[in-house]
């Protein structure tokens, strides 16, 4: 299975043109300024739909309708932008069937929005700057999981995996089934496509953290937490968001703002109903 991995990872188209120069402007030290940003995603018809659609969503409440991609950067800051365009696009190279895990690929975008938007209300708080650097990881650290289905889907062995990881661990069921977790596809993918470090290295050990790292521990468990509330088929259910604050205790954050958070995007997801 791992070989299969390989060849589906090897064989992923490169990133498009304009992805690499967001990457590039994201890697910019110093003030980012917004119109250098605009420029380079005008060029691009699907991110500007991709934002434009996050933008309206009900996770963020806008008061009134966002219509153009200026106005979406100024609302949303040229961080959350770079999330959701290079988010996007990589969801759309991948267009894998999700099956094996129950989930059409708007519930997959759905689930990862939600999980920058936590980010951007709970890590705020804590810190501007790892707040900062936390929102693309936390919006693509499911990726993985487009190969993962793939992978099963090909091997017919989509009802078994559904099956398993109905009662089990998802992370564990993965590995049973393919030899890796999610968070390891994940940075295989981005290794592939040669994106930095700092994006790999706060991903890969999600589902491993007594091997990260000691740089990235922090960022890791932050991420895992944010994983297990958002888990990408019930994404803020009560449940996983009691989860999610139990694992934060254990990482010993503090769970006020994480809960105060939940109960914000709840409220907005609830008010869009």
């Amino acid at each position: 299975m791992s070989e299969l991995m390989t060849q589906k990872i090897d064989s992923l188209p490169p990133l498009p043109k304009t992805i690499m120069e967001i990457e590039e402007f994201r890697g910019k030290v110093g003030e980012k300024e917004p119109f250098e940003l605009l420029k380079i995603i005008e060029k691009d018809a699907l991110i500007i739909s991709t934002l434009l659609k996050v933008s309206n969503s009900a996770m963020f409440g806008f008061r009134s309708k966002v219509e153009t991609p200026s106005r979406a950067i100024n609302l949303l800051g040229v961080n959350f932008t770079i999330s959701i365009a290079i988010g996007g696009t990589v969801q759309n190279l991948l267009k894998a069937n999700l099956d094996p895990y129950g989930i059409s690929t708007d519930d997959f975008m759905d689930a990862s929005n939600l999980a920058s938007s936590l980010v951007n209300l709970w890590v705020g708080k804590m810190d501007y700057d790892l707040k900062e650097e936390l929102l693309l990881p936390a919006l693509l650290q499911e990726t993985g999981k487009f190969i993962i289905a793939d992978v099963i889907d090909a091997d017919g062995k989509t009802d078994d995996f559904k099956s398993e990881h109905a009662s089990k661990d998802l992370a564990v069921v993965e590995k049973e089934f393919v030899g890796k977790s999610t968070a390891e596809i994940t940075a295989d993918i981005f290794r592939h496509w040669k994106l930095s470090d700092n994006l790999i290295n706060a991903i890969e050990f999600v589902d491993d953290l007594k091997n990260c790292p000691e740089d990235f521990a922090q960022k890791a468990k932050i991420l895992h937490v944010i994983k297990v509330a958002c888990e990408i088929t019930d994404p803020l259910s009560d449940a996983n968001c009691e989860k999610a604050v139990k694992k934060a205790k254990e990482f010993g954050f503090n769970t006020k703002d994480l809960e105060k958070a939940f109960d914000t995007l709840q409220t907005r997801l609830l008010d869009a109903m």
